[in-house]
Parts: structure tokens; C-alpha cells; sequence
């Protein structure tokens, strides 16, 4: 049996907290656990990049030269030639990790077949994908007609949930959208929509992630300067090498060092011989 080599960390800082990590500016992360599953893939000429079921029932799009801020796009159909049943987006401020928490249990629900990502189910609640966030320390804020509002100690990250009714097109291309989400200081902020069909455990799957207060790892150089303020780095340090296995102690002991040469040297080419050994 061979030792692995631990996977090299992508960072060499950790940052608290996560919502506030910033963007990574990569998309390979959430993009592996629907590659895993061997979904349809291709590129355009601008290094967007687009994913689709084999039934063509979901679809993602990372898009980094898109139109907008929306670098995450990802859609689920009924029909795949009707109207998206639901939406998410993540703009290109996000983290990755509440991206990569959502494509992760897409996949799983994808396996488990339609109902679990299609179809709402009646015995989740709403509140479910709240508690974990209230749970994670996030306050209920005054509340507002028509939205459930919550805010980090902060005030640097929030989620808003709107009641009654909304117009499901413009929830797929605006902010208006049944799930609200974001984080960070005024200026760049990044942000997360879902569409009010999206399942309510799709929704967790994002808020478990921003609960979440294991710092995650950044390069130092790549963070925003206004955010440093707000989080704490902390210096990732490099493993220690693995402790020898009982078979590498055993070897080690085992070895033998070679004998020290203790022969006389002579040259080779001498014009002189040697002394006569004097006899007795």
C-alpha cells in the first residue's frame, strides 16, 4: 500500500467568515459533481462554459463573458422545450462554496429522479432553508409587509424570503425573485437569486453553506481590499510530511550499512617498488 499525497489547498490564507471570502474566480469546484455524472458539456469562443443533462431537463451555464453579473445561470424544466420551472443565479461576486454546495445536492436530486428536483414537496417548509442561517447566529430584522428579512451580527450578509405573488418570468431575469441572497461591504456585493419553484432543500443546500463557520481558503493577493477589515486570515500552513507506517520502521531497521573499504592504496603506476618485508 502507497501513501497519497493530500491535495494541494487552493489558498494560502483562511478566511472568516465565509460569506465574506469573495469569489474565487474559478468555476471547477461546482462544476464537478454534474461532470461527475458525465452531463453534456461544451465551450463557446468567449470561455463560457455549458452543462446539460442528458434529458436536457437541467441546465447550467458558467459564464464568465456573459451579458450581466450572472456567472452561475441554472435552470430545470418540466418540458425541455417549455419554460424554466425554476431559477438560480449567483453572480461573479460569490463564493464558490454555497455554489458548489447547490450543483453538489443538484446532482444528488438529479440521481433520485424528477420529484426531487422538479416538484416542490409539500412536506418541506420554507422555514427549513431559513434554520440554518438562525441556527448560524443570523436576526430576524423588523419586519417588512411581505418579506422575512435576516442579517448577519454585521449587518454584511442577508437573505430575504417575499411572500405572495410574483411575476415567475421576471424572477428569472431580476433580483425580484422568491429567495434573495448576499454578502459583502457597499460597492461590489455579491448575490444569489432562486425562483419560487426552486425545492426548498436546493434552497438549504445554499443557506447550510453560508452558516457554515469553517473558514475557507483564499489566495491573500486575490481578496478585496475593503473586506479586510471585516474578516480575519489566517496562514495556511503546510502538512507535516505523513509519520512512517510500522513497514517503513521495520525497513529502516533492517538495513544494514555497508562495510568502511579498509584496503591499502597503491599506485598504480609507480617506477618504484615496493619495500622488501624485512625477515626475522
Amino acid at each position: 500500500m502507497t501513501d497519497t499525497a493530500p491535495e494541494p489547498i487552493d489558498g494560502d490564507v483562511y478566511v472568516t467568515p465565509r460569506y465574506l471570502a469573495g469569489s474565487t474566480w474559478t468555476g471547477d469546484p461546482a462544476l464537478q459533481p454534474l461532470f461527475g455524472l458525465g452531463w453534456d458539456r461544451h465551450h463557446d469562443e468567449y470561455g463560457n462554459v455549458y452543462v446539460a443533462s442528458p434529458d436536457r431537463k437541467v441546465r447550467l451555464g458558467f459564464l464568465p463573458e456573459g451579458d450581466d453579473d450572472g456567472l452561475w445561470r441554472i435552470t430545470a424544466y418540466r418540458d425541455p422545450f417549455a419554460a424554466p420551472a425554476w431559477g438560480v443565479c449567483f453572480n461573479d461576486m460569490t463564493p464558490i462554496e454555497p455554489v458548489t454546495a447547490f450543483t453538489t445536492a443538484l446532482a444528488i436530486a438529479y440521481t433520485q429522479g424528477p420529484d426531487a428536483y422538479l416538484h416542490m414537496d409539500a412536506r418541506q417548509d420554507h422555514f427549513d432553508a431559513v434554520a440554518p442561517l438562525l441556527k448560524g447566529g443570523w436576526k430576524l430584522q423588523h419586519p417588512r409587509w411581505g418579506v422575512l428579512e435576516l442579517q448577519t451580527d454585521d449587518g454584511l450578509a442577508g437573505l430575504e424570503y417575499t411572500t405572495g405573488w410574483l411575476d415567475e418570468e421576471r424572477e428569472l431575469t431580476t433580483l425580484q425573485a422568491r429567495w434573495y441572497m448576499w454578502g459583502g461591504t457597499k460597492g461590489p456585493r455579491w448575490y444569489a437569486t432562486a425562483s419560487t419553484g426552486t425545492p426548498v432543500h436546493l434552497v438549504t443546500a445554499i443557506t447550510t453553506a453560508l452558516a457554515d463557520p469553517a473558514p475557507v481558503p483564499r489566495w491573500q493577493s486575490g481578496i478585496l481590499s475593503s473586506l479586510h477589515p471585516h474578516i480575519q486570515l489566517t496562514p495556511i500552513v503546510p502538512p507535516p510530511p505523513p509519520a512512517p507506517t510500522p513497514l517503513d520502521v521495520h525497513r529502516r531497521a533492517g538495513a544494514r550499512p555497508r562495510p568502511a573499504l579498509t584496503t591499502t592504496s597503491v599506485p598504480r603506476w609507480s617506477t618504484s617498488s615496493r619495500p622488501a618485508t624485512a625477515r626475522r
